[in-house]
Parts: structure tokens; C-alpha cells; sequence
């Protein structure tokens, strides 16, 4: 029972698959001349939604909506979709989708043009609209009855990985002419293509300066107005003019029960004769003075 089941539900990816590449072919055909761009379809609980880009989505639409209403009754009756709803876009940059430049080459090269001249035009037009890499292949009988390929390339290109599945657009068409059929692939990268080995390096962040303040103005200080200087207080202690001499420096305290001790001086005649004149006029002012005089003959 679990085989049948993958086998149907394969079976059902694969029905699915195929009928989306004949609606894609179909749409091909019916909208060459407006310039075909791609196809979208998405399923939705309303339908399916079909979005068509297109160079000139004026020649799809058509003269009030009369082309777009019959495309969409033919692709409901032949490919059996669930209420499709057509959807028509404008292509920005036709330069830089592969499956319009696919078509211009092909179309190119059933004029007349040299698969050469065809080649080179096509990628200096791509690399001018400012692409990262293309890529242009054609293969069939270019030159004779045997088979060739020639490859035209600019910019960088990749070929495998995930890279090339983000940012390879990829076109094909067929050119019919009368030796054969020829082939036409082109490959675009997108101009916003980041790749891995892309480095940016930053540069050194400043640090960011602080503002300068203005200092506070200054505000104008009131002067007091000018006033005498105090006279000093008198000192108690201090000797006045008229005190004496020995009241500036009083002596000191004489303990009780101690007599003052004379300090012997031992002095020449001359020194004598004057201490003696000096002690008499000492007494005459009551002050005692502790000197005792000594000859200088005596032991």
C-alpha cells in the first residue's frame, strides 16, 4: 500500500511539472511579439494566479482588456487550471532579463545578422546596463554542414553552486534558419549579486567628540563699600612705653622657703670698678640683683 501511494503521489509531481512547462511554451508563443519575460505561477485558495512578465505588457493586454480575457478562456479550456487569473507585469530593465535578450539574439540571427556580430552586440548591451557577468552560447551550423558552438562572456560567471542558483538568470530560444536550428542560451548575472568571497571592510569607527560647553558667565559681583579697619584690642600682657623695664619682664615666681642664690662673678680691677657703679645705681632703683664679686687674687 505505501508504494502505490509514492508511485501516485510522484505521478502527481510529475503531471504537474509538465503541464506548467506546455502553459510556459504556450504563453511563449501567444506573447512573442509583446516581448516575453518570465512566468510565475502560484496556486492560491482562490485560483491559480498566473503572472506574465513582458516588455510591453500594452500588446497582452490588448484594446480594454480583449487579448488577456480570450489567453486566459484558452488556458483555462487546454490545460485544465483551477480559475486562473492572469497577471501582466512590465519588465524594468529588459537589458538584464536573459529571456528577452535570448529572443532579441535569435531574432538577430533569422534577420541575417553575423553570429559574431550578433554575439558580441548582445553582451556589450547586457555588461552596459550594468550586469556583474553574462554569459551567450550559440550552437548549431553556423559556418558549414557540421555543428559548432561559440561562446561570448564578459564579467564574472558561475556555473555551479548556490551562487549560480540566486544570481544566474538563465534564457533560451531557437533561431530557424535555412540550414538548420540554432540555439541560443544567455546567462546574466544580477548587478546586486553578493558572493561569498565578497569582503567589505569597515572602516575604523571615530569616537564621537563631546560638544564644548561655554563657561557660565560670570555674574558681576556688588563690591561692599569700603569700611575702616578695626583698632586691635590692647594687650593685657603687652608692655607699654612708659612701664619699666623689668615690669615688661617680670621674674619669676620664687618658690617658698628658697633663698635666691647669688652667682659669684669673677672680674678684673677695670670690670670692678664698673659693675660696682653699675650695682650702686641698681640699688637706688630697689631691685636686687643675686652677683657676687670676686678678686681675681683670691681662691
Amino acid at each position: 500500500m505505501r508504494e502505490t501511494k509514492v508511485e501516485r503521489k510522484d505521478r502527481r509531481i510529475i503531471q504537474e511539472n509538465v503541464r506548467r512547462v506546455l502553459l510556459k511554451e504556450y504563453l511563449m508563443r501567444e506573447t512573442k511579439r509583446a516581448g516575453f519575460g518570465g512566468l510565475d505561477i502560484q496556486r492560491t485558495p482562490m485560483g491559480t494566479r498566473v503572472t506574465l512578465l513582458a516588455e510591453r505588457p500594452g500588446l497582452v493586454i490588448g484594446r480594454k482588456g480583449g487579448a488577456i480575457k480570450s489567453l486566459t478562456e484558452a488556458v483555462d479550456r487546454n490545460f485544465k487550471f483551477d480559475n486562473p487569473q492572469i497577471e501582466v507585469q512590465e519588465v524594468q530593465q529588459p537589458a538584464l532579463n536573459a529571456q528577452i535578450m535570448a529572443e532579441k539574439l535569435a531574432n538577430a540571427l533569422e534577420r541575417g545578422w553575423h553570429f559574431r556580430r550578433a554575439g558580441h552586440s548582445t553582451v556589450r548591451r547586457i555588461m552596459e546596463s550594468g550586469a556583474k557577468g553574462c554569459l551567450v552560447v550559440i550552437a548549431g551550423k553556423l559556418t558549414g554542414q557540421r555543428h559548432r558552438r561559440e561562446k561570448f562572456k564578459a564579467g564574472h560567471i558561475k556555473y555551479c553552486g548556490e551562487p549560480r542558483n540566486l544570481w544566474m538568470d538563465l534564457g533560451f530560444a531557437i533561431a530557424k534558419l535555412k540550414p538548420g536550428v540554432i540555439g541560443v542560451t544567455v546567462e546574466i548575472m544580477d548587478p546586486k549579486a553578493k558572493l561569498p568571497d565578497d569582503i567589505e571592510i569597515r572602516p575604523a569607527s571615530e569616537v564621537p567628540v563631546a560638544p564644548e560647553v561655554p563657561p557660565p558667565a560670570e555674574e558681576p559681583v556688588e563690591e561692599a563699600p569700603a569700611t575702616a579697619p578695626a583698632a586691635p584690642e590692647p594687650d593685657a600682657e603687652a608692655p607699654t612705653e612708659d612701664a619699666p623695664a623689668d615690669e615688661a619682664f617680670p621674674p619669676e615666681a620664687k618658690a617658698p622657703g628658697k633663698k635666691e642664690k647669688k652667682l659669684p662673678v669673677k672680674a678684673s680691677k677695670v670690670a670692678e670698678k664698673r659693675i660696682k657703679k653699675v650695682l650702686k645705681e641698681v640699688k637706688e632703683l630697689d631691685v636686687e640683683v643675686g652677683l657676687d664679686l670676686e678678686k681675681e687674687g683670691k681662691a
